[in-house]
This record gives C-alpha cells, structure tokens and sequence, in this order.
C-alpha cells in the first residue's frame, strides 16, 4: 500500500476551518506562486499532532483568532492540476471543521505568505470562486451552508 508504479505515494494532510460570525466567514487572502488567493484558515498536519489541534493552531497562526471547534465538517480529496512550470499534482486530503470566533489577538503576526484575515459574506465569497486556492474552498463551505456536521469525536487521535 502507498506505491504506485513503483513510486511511494503519500497525500498532503490538511485541516481547514469554518468560522462563522454575524453571517460572515472568515477567510485569507495569501500569496501563492505570485498571486493573492483566498483560503480557509488552513494547513498541513504536523508530526504528532491531533487533527483537531492542527484546526485550531493554524487558525490561530493564519488569522489571529482562537476558535472553539463545535462540529466535523468531512472529508476531502483533490488533486492539484499539473502546471506548465511542472509544480503542482500533488493530492490532498483536507479535513475540515466548524469552529465559534473567541477571541482575536491582533498583535499576533501572521504565517508568512498571510496578506491579511477577512470576513466575507458566502455570496462574497462565491463570487470570488475565480481566486480561490482551490476548490475545496467553496465545497467546504457549501457543505457547511447546508448543513453537514458530525460530532468532533469522529476525529478522534489514538494513542
């Protein structure tokens, strides 16, 4: 398992949030490959870390707010296309939650390539599809939108 045409073959793990408030998602804009595009507060697993937490510390690092998660969102599967530099085809599965705004801590700098946090409307944010960073932005939201959760224990890290 893991090999294909005789290559190891491991997908990029990622966490995303839903972060709602007032009607309003909170989003990023970041710099990738020299364009500004939007993005949930997202990112990738790290070594010995819990999905959950990695949900909320890349909040944390992406827009300065602490979240409480209240609800597993699901799970996702995309392959980046391949472009004419070469770059990209690389596949990830994103595992997204629903999370409640706490606290925000604007002095926190952001990760680096962060332009800025923004709360953006879903008809905002629809309308903007043409930058998104892929489209597991919008289907994450759009399952969210309608209603798709699952309680956190889904998600649970064994020791």
């Amino acid at each position: 398992m893991g090999y294909r045409q005789g290559r190891f073959w491991q997908p990029d793990v990622t966490v995303a949030t839903v972060v709602v408030r007032d009607g309003k998602l909170l989003c990023v804009e970041e710099r990738v490959n020299g364009q500004v595009v939007i993005n949930q507060p997202a990112g990738h697993l790290e070594p010995d870390e819990s999905l959950v937490d990695a949900a909320l510390r890349e909040t944390s690092e992406e827009t300065g707010w602490d979240v409480q998660l209240s609800a597993f969102i699901g799970a996702y599967q995309w392959k980046a296309p391949m472009q004419a530099d070469g770059s990209g085809g690389r596949h990830y599965l994103r595992f997204a939650f629903a999370a409640e705004p706490l606290s925000l801590d604007a002095s926190r700098s952001l990760d680096e390539g962060i332009v800025r946090a923004i709360w953006l409307t879903p008809t905002e944010l629809m309308q903007q599809q043409a930058r998104h960073r892929s489209p597991l932005v919008w289907q994450v939201v759009a399952d969210y939108l309608a209603g798709r959760r699952h309680p956190l224990s889904m998600c649970q890290q064994m020791a």
